[in-house]
């Protein structure tokens, strides 16, 4: 069953909070590090200067967007993940995709990986427009997600709190995305092993989504 908004946001913050205690980073996969290198270096070739990261987790991407000389600003719904990354020395807060504490149109470009598959279908769109709103108009939002055949449910591995997943076919990934503006990037890969696999303890068949959205 589908968790309210608000009930569904303290479950994961209280995940992560969990795995930020563990002391346990999950860094991500070499395909994902490719798609970071290819998103950095669209961002410089359209002189795009800072980048907003939705669901910072502990820090690990936003240190490769600073190292690359793009300013970085981060939200992030636990408090505990926010902490590692404040200690990166990363510009993060605790806050929700849903309600962005930015004026419209700060940023020049988002990015956002594994987090917009917690969001409910009722509520992916209302999202979406909120990620659109602080972008500036014909800005990127770079978004990655794990697949599925458009079921949502508790994730069957986690032992603490189960994470809710809303997980899309790609059809209705790119009806979804293409319904706030341009879909320009869209590519997948398979599910692998080790550090390469998903979410879901090998009870879902799933690949790895990532796409880029060009903004009104």
């Amino acid at each position: 069953m589908e968790p309210g908004a608000e009930d569904g946001e303290r479950r994961l913050a209280d995940f992560y909070n969990w795995r930020a205690a563990s002391g346990t980073d999950h860094p991500p996969s070499r395909n994902r590090v490719k798609q970071r290198q290819r998103f950095i270096a669209l961002l410089k070739a359209e002189r795009r200067h800072s980048v907003l990261e939705v669901g910072t987790g502990t820090g690990l991407d936003g240190l490769k967007f600073v190292q690359a000389g793009i300013h970085y600003t981060g939200v992030d719904l636990a408090e505990g993940q926010v902490r590692l990354a404040r200690a990166r020395g990363l510009e993060v807060s605790v806050a929700s995709a849903r309600r962005l504490p930015f004026p419209d149109g700060a940023f020049p470009a988002v990015w956002s990986m594994s987090t917009l598959l917690h969001v409910p279908a009722r509520d992916i769109d209302a999202v979406l427009g909120e990620l659109v709103r602080v972008t500036a108009p014909g800005g990127l939002i770079a978004v990655g997600l794990w697949s599925g055949d458009d079921e949502e449910g508790l994730n069957p591995e986690d032992d603490v709190e189960p994470r809710f997943f809303s997980r899309r076919s790609d059809a209705t990934v790119r009806e979804v995305f293409g319904r706030h503006g341009a879909v320009e990037d869209f590519v997948t890969w398979p599910e692998g092993t080790g550090p390469e696999s998903g979410p879901g303890a090998g009870y879902w068949t799933q690949h790895y989504q990532f796409l880029v959205l060009r903004t009104p």
